[in-house]
């Protein structure tokens, strides 16, 4: 099999486009980039939705931890401390024995019964993990952010009587966002590398169409050699990780376009005049 049949044959796997069955001898280096990469679809996956969802939950959180009521600011906190305060790990291992105690018949809400045994796999279970971890990451960025837009541009705000929504809307969030985002991309890049952690979760890869971390595990068990797909494993996320660097950074300059340092002088042509 020539490495372009290779790539045809396994590079859609691990959402079941192409071979069912894993290649069981004559592993080449074109089968380890290959199906790790197809694995790493998965993480992209993961990474993408838990970090869509995350900041949006992120941005509620940390208006509520600013909040002056407490039957906002304290559930908030407590959620931000718990998920800050205890390894993720330990968070997928206690997510997963939740969700399976749930009933395998389903939950019987108003005479609708609600399947629960897809709660239990990892594109969902590891998922939700990932989205209310980040989420609580986030919020606290967001939070310091928010604690440290300048009094002057609140100030200028109520001067103009942009007040409430529109304060909030025009001000406040877009300076939130313009000081939080170096560290926000901080945490993004994070979230992503802690993708590989579904492996070692107790959420199972459903019918071999696991993760990176997966193939590059199995690769390792039928060589004995874990030199060759575990580097390849670093290499994806190395390349993963210069691409989220390079979209945040256009977000941040797109953020910070308003900024002198950040725009483009006007070339001026000045001749000499001879005199």
């Amino acid at each position: 099999m020539t490495c372009l049949e290779t790539i045809q044959a396994y590079g859609l796997r691990s959402i079941g486009i192409g071979e069912r069955l894993l290649p069981r001898s004559d592993y080449t280096l074109c089968q380890h980039f290959t199906l790790i990469g197809s694995g790493l679809i998965w993480n992209i996956y993961f990474g993408v939705l838990a970090l869509l969802f995350g900041f949006f939950l992120a941005n509620a959180l940390a208006l509520a931890k600013a909040a002056q009521s407490p039957w906002l600011r304290k559930p908030a906190e407590w959620f931000i401390f718990v998920f800050r305060g205890s390894p993720l790990f330990i968070q997928f291992f206690l997510a997963y024995e939740l969700l399976v105690l749930l009933p395998k018949a389903g939950i019987n809400v108003l005479g609708i019964t609600i399947e629960t045994a897809w709660t239990t796999r990892a594109w969902a279970g590891a998922l939700f993990v990932l989205f209310l971890n980040t989420a609580a990451y986030s919020a606290e960025i967001f939070h310091g952010a928010l604690k440290s837009v300048p009094k002057g541009d609140v100030e200028a705000a109520d001067a103009y009587g942009i007040t409430g929504w529109s304060r909030f809307r025009r001000v406040l969030w877009p300076t939130m966002l313009r000081l939080g985002w170096p560290a926000y991309t901080n945490e993004a890049i994070f979230l992503f590398h802690a993708t590989t952690l579904v492996f070692f979760s107790g959420f199972p890869a459903f019918q071999q169409k696991g993760d990176a971390l997966y193939y590059a595990n199995y690769f390792a068990d039928k060589t004995f050699n874990p030199f060759i797909p575990y580097p390849i494993v670093g290499f994806y996320f190395i390349c993963l990780t210069l691409l989220l660097i390079w979209v945040f950074g256009l977000i941040n300059r797109r953020l910070n376009r308003h900024l002198p340092s950040n725009m483009r002088g006007r070339i001026r042509l000045r001749p000499q005049v001879i005199r």
